[in-house]
């Protein structure tokens, strides 16, 4: 099986490439705007789109055109051809589904901040790869060739993304990955806060907890510098507190690259061949913990950590499944319920760390949650298992 994977390589301000990238970033942004001022006008007054070839044949006639480069202003404009299309599909899903599910109706592209960036994205043809080093063919990078890399040959595209004060150089390319279609040792993955990941088996391993409170500990200390720097510049903004939001950025991406690795690895210590993992859409804009709470699980990037597990998963031939875990934290495992409606009674859930089971057992709860969200997608995953092992898990840091 094919997949699309990238290589980041982090551009500070102390990088010589630095100066050079922010200054075509900064053109990719007006090339985006002038495109899009375009093809909004037809929209709003004549209800049509202009597709991506029409919109490179108008843009010829614009002077940003050329001063990023045609190659690269078509990369940008058919970002824009993508955005459209995404709010089309999103009109459509919401006139034909329910509007609850929606935050709100979808709005036309934007504009980019006049003072902002764009991704500045470069074919295959602008660049290779050469003994494990970048070449750049495009002329205004042509200078900063030679920057090592591990990636192959078959490469797709090179892009540089805007990160604070910062860019991202991304690499992507073709990776063959493998194929499993077993479904037969299984974990289960519970998210939460203080528990960043509860992670059960059938098995019979111990269970286990990722330590959440690390992330804890690193969102109230940002937010500490952030508040004590406002009140002492006076200004909600400034360059000392995007160093500080990107420092933030980076360490929290780094927690999430441990945990997933972790995660991975002890997978093929123990010989596990599939991952359910659960998440419900929307579950951050309509969570009820209180307010102390709400601002905790907010403060994490979930899907950072599900999208790098996701794919290491298929790197190591691991079958990853994610579920809404919807009944899963007012059933009970222990009484062998399936996870579902007429099961759900959440008063055995006595606090946020104790399930009680009908028989007055006592389980960790997010550890019955994690034994739910296996059961929801294969409810016989524990026919022939021991189901009362490991009710206490033991938690790890990363």
């Amino acid at each position: 099986m094919i997949a699309i994977r990238s290589e980041r390589h982090l551009i500070k301000k102390s990088n010589p490439m630095w100066k050079t990238i922010d200054h075509y970033c900064f053109q990719a942004k007006n090339v985006y705007n002038a495109a899009n001022y375009i093809v909004r006008q037809e929209f709003i007054n004549n209800k049509k789109w202009i597709r991506y070839y029409k919109l490179d044949k108008i843009m010829r006639n614009n002077s940003v055109y050329y001063e990023l480069g045609s190659q690269a202003s078509q990369m940008v404009l058919r970002l824009l051809d993508k955005n459209w299309k995404s709010f089309f599909n999103g009109i459509k899903i919401y006139s034909k589904e329910n509007k609850n599910n929606f935050l709100g109706k979808p709005n036309l592209p934007k504009y980019k901040n006049q003072n902002g960036r764009s991704p500045l994205m470069l074919t295959n043809n602008l660049f290779k790869i050469k003994n494990g080093e970048i070449y750049f063919s495009w002329k205004p990078l042509n200078k900063f060739s030679g920057i090592k890399t591990r990636v192959g040959k078959a490469t797709l595209q090179l892009r540089f993304i805007p990160f604070g004060s910062c860019y991202y150089m991304e690499i992507t390319y073709k990776e063959n990955v493998k194929e499993v279609k077993n479904y037969k040792n299984i974990i289960g993955i519970d998210l939460g806060i203080n528990n960043f990941a509860t992670i059960s088996n059938n098995i019979g391993l111990q269970s286990i907890i990722i330590n959440g409170k690390i992330i804890k500990s690193m969102n109230q200390n940002y937010n500490r510098l952030k508040s004590k720097i406002q009140k002492e510049t006076g200004l909600k903004w400034c360059n000392k507190l995007q160093n500080i939001n990107d420092k933030h950025k980076r360490k929290m991406d780094y927690f999430m690259h441990c945990s997933s690795k972790y995660v991975v690895n002890y997978c093929l210590r123990n010989d596990v061949d599939t991952i359910v993992i659960g998440k419900n859409d929307g579950w951050k804009q309509f969570s009820k913990m209180g307010k102390k709470n709400n601002q905790n699980f907010e403060y994490i990037p979930y899907e950072k950590f599900i999208s790098k597990l996701k794919y290491k998963c298929e790197n190591q031939g691991i079958n990853f499944i994610q579920t809404e875990e919807s009944y899963t934290s007012g059933t009970s495992f222990l009484d062998n319920e399936l996870p579902i409606k007429e099961n759900y009674d959440k008063i055995r859930r006595k606090k946020r760390g104790l399930f009680i089971s009908n028989d007055g057992i006592k389980i960790n709860a997010d550890l019955n949650g994690s034994y739910q969200i296996i059961k929801k997608v294969f409810p016989n995953a524990f026919e022939q298992r021991d189901r009362g092992c490991s009710l206490h898990p033991v938690r790890i840091n990363v």
